[in-house]
């Protein structure tokens, strides 16, 4: 097999494995991380801040923000929590289009108890070109006022081994192909647990946290929770 056609295939595999977008939609997983990067911006402009005075509340840096801002790469999950939490905003806000109510097709309200994405409906939110190599793509992107957030998770093969993951809150995640790394420092001390298809993990996420493929993609379900109460800062 020659190198042109290893590419090709290899070109063919990659576009199979990204998430299928709505059929009616125009955004590219690119230009939905952008949207998730104006949305803090509009948020923060809206409120009066400024860049300084998120950094103040948020704990990130004005640079690290203003870079957010300007970008079109989405930060991880938990940054994005902690920015929210900081605004008092849920996190679903950020993947909110404008536009959109939260309805499904036989109830109009805004506040609806019943929220439906269907397969091709699913939003991307920051995709494995980021720093951390993560993928993420919503799967409740539709309601408002809610208190968790599921999201379709691949875990990168390599990560940066100087980062942990910390935030509030806790989270479920239920391993659906492949197998995991987990690992957790605790008391001091780092600890790992490898998971297969159909284990799941349940954890505090302020406990440092991080994950990585072990042989080839893995995907999970995980479903974040944020704490009922954002303090003032």
């Amino acid at each position: 097999m020659t190198a042109k056609t290893l590419e090709r295939n290899r070109s063919f595999l990659q576009s199979e494995r990204a998430p299928r977008q709505d059929p009616g939609s125009t955004l590219s997983p690119s230009e939905d991380e952008e949207a998730v990067c104006q949305r803090l911006r509009q948020a923060r402009i809206e409120q009066g801040l400024t860049l300084e005075a998120l950094a103040d509340r948020s704990g990130f840096t004005k640079g690290y923000l203003s870079k957010i801002e300007n970008g079109k790469k989405a930060p991880p999950i938990a940054s994005l929590a902690r920015i929210a939490r900081a605004m008092g905003l849920e996190l679903s806000y950020f993947f909110l289009d404008p536009d959109q109510s939260g309805t499904t097709a036989s109830d109009d309200s805004v506040d609806s108890p019943v929220s439906i994405v269907h397969h091709w409906e699913r939003k991307p939110v920051v995709r494995g070109g980021s720093a951390y190599g993560y993928d993420y793509v919503s799967l409740a992107h539709k309601k408002h006022a809610k208190h968790m957030d599921p999201f379709m998770f691949t875990f990168p093969s390599e990560i940066n081994l100087d980062y942990f993951f910390e935030h509030p809150g806790e989270e479920f995640v239920f391993l659906l192909s492949g197998k995991v790394e987990f690992e957790f420092k605790i008391g001091g001390k780092l600890q790992r647990y490898v998971l297969e298809a159909g284990d799941s993990l349940y954890f505090e996420s302020s406990t440092p946290h991080r994950g990585r493929a072990l042989e080839g993609d893995a995907q999970a379900i995980v479903v974040v929770t944020e704490p009922t109460s954002i303090e003032s800062v």
